[in-house]
């Protein structure tokens, strides 16, 4: 496989990022996230503070004789090793940070800006003068033939540090995280090293590791400088040579037509990003082919609402909306392999999987009356009382299916990554695709303030997409100037009203005029009521970009407490009706309700039944 990395000739990528910050939220996605600020994204350092204070990075580094530690979960079902329990508090406090850091920097939190910049200080104090960032000591570092989290622990902290210096501009953070980088690469030389060899054993933490690519391809875009995405190449080749107990992207694996996904779901959706970083840089048709299997081994693993399946592995199975669960982590991960898959092709299509994951799906695991998410969550969820739908699982306890603040009984990860995913979801609503070309990709209430042909433009998305479709871009420029403006049009539209003339060109609509100081580009989208079915012959109901389901009236039960304002929840249905699809549906939609007559299965009875966006539902039947 190294004649890939010697004969490697990248593709160009058809987008380009714009530094974080330059996308701001606005209207009901802002007020979204000043509550997460304000609830468990903000907070989690005080819900679990013994896990996010750890000094692993610093004087708590870990060494040879360093013991396993008590994270305050049960380790029910985690029979893979010990081994990962030293590492876990990296992977929970740095993607935390992350999430808190873009929040911040996002909201203009001044308060939250500040202990984030105190944070990055403590960081750049605690590296070495060769450039290391890290949580192993002396002893132990770039020294492994078995599990450990070396370069995942870099991963999650460096990509926080990267998105405080695309914000901020620092030159010393951007030194310090360039020798930090470099550090690794004389340790694990291209070519010449082994970072993925585990022998024959678990390798979970080793094979996070594979997402150190997040950060090369970040430095890459930032510097054009493609040693960066040769090294990123080099590790995706390197994990495929070696055996990983989570081996689904693995290029033999791949090329298996008889190859089904089995691995933990998280691993298998961040692992896509490598693929698709390793295929854009060799440009070979190999890697090419094998992200197109990929792909749709993925897609037969996700539901109709974009929750990709693993309760935590996938184990062979396709998404089924009842009896396959989904992992908040998963949920973040397979979103941003999205986007990174737009950013490098620039299809549109991929815009609909975005939006569908972050609209629905996440939307889905959120807990609409508390500020908590549940770890794993189905599409159709008849209870969240610990266990899926009530299925008892004889060797395991299974506590995932509830809604936390923190989740601390199972693993602090998922709350982190649910304070992630919103800002890397706003982070891609809007690309460059040359100097006087703007992509709108992901539809959302937004502000980009950027700069074409030396002056600065600032273009407002003024909408409540996803809950109505109407738009209107208000566009402010220093001085008349004419550039392009394409906006994706969403698979789902019927008709497009516009005030202006446009044409449309592979799923972009495209605007191309002069623009004056003070102007406005405002359209809707029309759309019916579409139904969909899945692999089983389940029917979804939709509207735009939201799938509608039916809530369950409940009985809530208040659980663990962390502190004041902040519990878990447990869930029970308040009946057990279950309705059944009909031709003769009749739906309607009004209101932001979908009004369709189904057929209670209890009772064999047509009802007219009420169907509200998914997001929006803790119990519920979405599948028909």
């Amino acid at each position: 496989m190294n004649t890939i990395l010697i004969q490697a000739q990248s593709k160009t990528a058809k987008f380009e990022r714009f530094a974080f910050g330059d996308i701001k939220p606005t209207g009901w996605l802002k007020t979204q996230m000043e509550n997460d600020m304000n609830g468990f994204v903000g907070n989690l350092d005080k819900l679990v503070p013994e896990l996010i204070s750890d000094p692993i990075y610093d004087k708590g580094r870990l060494q040879k004789h360093s013991v396993i530690k008590n994270l305050g979960n049960l380790k029910e079902g985690d029979a893979e090793g010990d081994e990962q329990y030293k590492w876990w508090n990296s992977e929970t406090q740095s993607n935390w940070w992350d999430g808190y850091i873009r929040n911040a920097i996002l909201l203009n939190d001044k308060q939250a800006l500040k202990k984030a910049k105190a944070y990055i200080n403590r960081v750049l104090s605690s590296q070495d003068e060769d450039g290391y960032i890290g949580i192993y000591d002396n002893d132990l570092r770039y020294k492994f033939n078995s599990e450990n989290g070396e370069l995942w622990a870099k991963t999650t902290i460096y990509r926080g540090l990267l998105a405080y210096y695309d914000y901020t501009k620092d030159e010393k953070i951007w030194k310090a995280l360039i020798s930090a980088v470099e550090n690794v690469m004389r340790n694990y030389p291209i070519n010449q090293s082994n970072p993925f060899y585990v022998g024959n054993s678990f390798s979970g933490g080793v094979a996070h590791g594979l997402t150190f690519t997040d950060v090369l391809d970040r430095i890459y875009q930032i510097t054009g400088n493609k040693k960066y995405a040769y090294y990123a190449l080099f590790l995706y080749e390197n994990f495929s040579q070696n055996f990983s107990s989570e081996k689904d992207v693995q290029l033999n694996s791949i090329l298996n037509p008889d190859y089904k996904l089995s691995s933990h779901g998280v691993h298998t959706y961040e692992h896509l990003r490598p693929l698709i970083v390793a295929a854009y840089t060799s440009n070979n048709n190999e890697l090419m082919n094998a992200l197109k299997i990929y792909l749709s081994r993925i897609n037969n693993a996700t539901t109709f609402t974009g929750g990709p399946i693993g309760d935590e592995w996938i184990g062979e199975r396709n998404a089924n909306a009842t009896n396959t669960g989904y992992e908040y982590c998963s949920i973040h991960e397979l979103m941003d392999s999205y986007t990174v898959l737009m950013q490098k092709s620039g299809v549109a299509d991929i815009g609909d999987q975005i939006e569908r994951i972050f609209y629905n799906a996440a939307q889905g695991s959120r807990n609409p009356e508390h500020s908590c998410i549940a770890y794993l969550k189905t599409d159709n969820s008849y209870e969240m009382m610990g266990t899926k739908n009530g299925e008892i699982e004889p060797d395991r306890k299974q506590t995932r299916y509830k809604y936390s603040p923190a989740h601390q009984d199972i693993a602090v990860c998922c709350n982190p990554n649910a304070g992630r995913i919103t800002p890397y979801f706003i982070q891609s609503s809007w690309f460059k695709q040359s100097e006087d070309t703007l992509i709108a990709a992901l539809l959302t209430p937004n502000k980009l303030k950027t700069h074409i042909k030396n002056s600065v433009i600032e273009i407002e998305n003024k909408t409540m997409y996803p809950y109505q479709n109407n738009f209107d871009f208000d566009i402010t420029v220093e001085e008349p100037i004419r550039f392009c403006l394409k906006i994706r049009k969403p698979y789902w539209v019927d008709k497009i009203n516009c005030n202006e003339d446009y044409k449309v060109e592979n799923n972009y609509i495209i605007i191309e005029r002069l623009f004056l100081k003070k102007d406005h580009v405002i359209f809707n989208f029309e759309t019916n009521i579409k139904t969909s079915k899945d692999q089983y012959n389940e029917h979804y109901f939709s509207y735009g970009a939201l799938v509608y389901a039916k809530p369950i009236k409940h009985i809530e039960n208040e659980a663990k407490i962390y502190m004041k304002g902040f519990n878990d929840w447990l869930y029970s249905a308040k009946n057990n009706s279950r309705y059944e699809y009909r031709d003769q549906h009749q739906a309607i939609f009004k209101d932001n309700v979908i009004f369709v007559k189904l057929k209670n299965t209890n009772n064999q009875q047509i009802e007219q039944v009420q169907l509200v966006p998914f997001g929006k539902t803790i119990l519920r039947q979405v599948s028909f």
